[in-house]
């Protein structure tokens, strides 16, 4: 997740200044009076502090600036330092808030009208071709036992799709199936149009063993309902194929359909289709002339990388029952291990994907259905799996993850680097007041900070074992708070402001989510508390009290 684009508005300049994204003039200006008693060069007696000062007075000084200027205020909060930098403020004259909201939300739309086809325009791109295919390894482990091999067949399947216009497209496709001494193979061609934005037709011819023509025809009805018809005629025999199928969407993530095929496989089918975040689900009945079969599965998502699926099929020559896990590798690649009984045996299943490539390697362990190696089939590799997601899988995602962070790392290290110098200095600029602000409040028993990090929210729930350095993320920000105390015993960071942007602090770890973690003293009582990046901080309260 990338927080800067995920999360509010960084309004860094009002974190600057310690003061409310609601302040008022007389507020910024108190504000930068306070500040500018600690950061003007002249105020400054360390000779060797001296550029760190200037450097930290121009920033005060710009966002006052800012802040106080009512057009350049408005620009800064919707658009933020990019909107200031683009010259949005050396446009024409707008004397009137109503003028510059208006031309704020012109520049607004346009380029979030520019952002939206730079999308469409990837997505062209991506669909314009698209490869996909299919690889079928059938194995039997008898077979291999009594000597005649342990492959079975083999088939293949491949298409394309391109977009050859904006409303055409091309697919050509082909497969080729062996099995023991025969074989077969064909390949397709198809062409497809969309006549309006509710209507599309598509042709289709196949050469092989079954050759045939088509046409295939769809319509949106209405915004929930979509009909299909499809003719087809071998060219072989000269039979008929016709097929209806209409698509009723039920829900937001629930879909049914009803089919009606007449022709050399004439049959009726009834199904339903639901999917969402956490699981998809579908099921069909289909009653033939002479035929009956049902089938469902179930897909369970146990996390954003693992799955688990359960299906069954029964009918006149169907009777089976799949058990499986799947695991995402990566954006494109993904590997799923099933467990399969039914009339034709016991049998292990591999599926790997890697973009709109598969391979599928069915094993047959067994044509008998014996209870005790069925059992056997389905503890053994399940033990396997779990032994290798702990010591192999688990340990190889945690590498990969931590060399993610090590090469961001490397990507921010030098900004980051600078950020905390830049810190480190604004602290050491701070540090007389803050020690004699603390000083005052131990005397009266008042509000000391003991204890505070801000950065990476994983580090965080280590708080024992937190040691700043150049590569840590988290910096201490005890003393910049300790500043911050007001002389009446009070710390209130404000609401949607990013905390990096309060002086002293800096940005640790840029991409990552931060909270900040502080402990402190109040009345002779030891309290803590954990609030996120732009989340209020009022402290003291009781309910912090450890």
């Amino acid at each position: 997740m990338k927080e800067e684009e995920e999360g509010p508005p960084d309004r860094e300049l009002y974190a600057l200044l310690h003061i409310s994204p609601e302040a008022s003039n007389e507020e910024i200006k108190k504000a930068y009076r306070q500040w500018a008693q600690i950061y003007h060069p002249d105020k400054c007696e360390a000779p060797h502090m001296k550029d760190a000062a200037t450097e930290n007075f121009q920033r005060v000084s710009s966002a006052y600036e800012i802040l106080l200027d009512e057009n350049k205020r408005k620009i800064y909060d919707i658009y933020g330092m990019e909107g200031l930098t683009s010259g949005l403020e050396l446009g024409k004259k707008l004397n009137k808030a109503e003028e510059l909201k208006e031309e704020l939300e012109r520049l607004r739309k346009l380029k979030e009208e520019l952002e939206r086809l730079r999308k469409l325009k990837e997505q062209e791109i991506s669909a314009h071709f698209r490869p996909s295919g299919t690889m079928w390894a059938d194995m039997s482990l008898p077979d291999l036992l009594h000597g005649h091999g342990i492959m079975r067949g083999m088939a293949m399947t491949s298409s394309v799709h391109s977009h050859i216009s904006k409303h055409n497209i091309l697919s050509i496709g082909g497969n080729l199936e062996v099995n023991g001494d025969s074989g077969y193979g064909d390949a397709t061609i198809g062409f497809g149009r969309q006549i309006s934005s509710v209507s599309s037709i598509e042709f289709i011819g196949s050469a092989g063993l079954w050759p045939l023509i088509g046409v295939q025809t769809s319509r949106n009805m209405s915004s929930h309902l979509t009909a299909t018809m499809g003719l087809s005629m071998s060219l072989r025999d000269g039979s008929l194929n016709l097929s209806n199928t209409w698509v009723r969407r039920l829900s937001e993530s629930t879909s049914g359909n009803i089919q009606l095929a007449l022709g050399s496989d004439s049959a009726l089918s009834v199904g339903w289709r639901k999917k969402n975040e956490k699981l998809s689900a579908a099921g069909q009945l289909k009653c033939g002339i002479d035929s009956f079969a049902a089938s469902a599965h179930y897909n369970h998502r146990f996390s954003s990388k693992s799955h688990g699926r359960i299906a069954g099929k029964v009918g006149s020559n169907a009777l089976e029952l799949e058990v499986g896990v799947g695991r995402k590798l990566s954006n494109l690649s993904s590997v799923c291990m099933l467990y399969s009984i039914g009339i034709q045996g016991i049998s292990w299943k591999f599926k790997l994907r890697r973009g709109g490539q598969k391979l599928v390697i069915p094993i047959l362990l067994s044509g008998d259905l014996d209870p005790v190696f069925a059992a056997a089939a389905f503890i053994i590799p399940t033990s396997l799996y779990f032994v290798l997601k702990k010591f192999v899988l688990k340990p190889y995602y945690l590498k990969r993850e931590k060399q993610k962070a090590l090469e961001n790392m490397e990507k921010t290290s030098k900004p980051v680097l600078e950020a905390r110098a830049a810190a480190d200095k604004a602290q050491k600029l701070l540090q007389n007041v803050a020690n004699r602000k603390q000083n005052r409040q131990l005397e009266i028993g008042g509000l000391v900070i003991t204890k505070a990090w801000y950065g990476n929210l994983k580090a965080l729930k280590k708080r024992d074992e937190l040691v700043e350095s150049n590569d840590s993320p988290v910096i201490d920000v005890k003393l910049p708070l300790n500043f911050l105390v007001s002389d009446s015993g009070q710390l209130k960071l404000h609401e949607g402001v990013k905390k990096s942007g309060i002086m002293g602090f800096c940005d640790p770890c840029p991409g990552e989510p931060k909270e900040l973690y502080v402990e402190y003293t109040y009345d002779d009582g030891r309290y803590e508390v954990t609030v996120d990046d732009y989340d209020k901080l009022l402290i003291p309260q009781e309910e912090h009290r450890i």
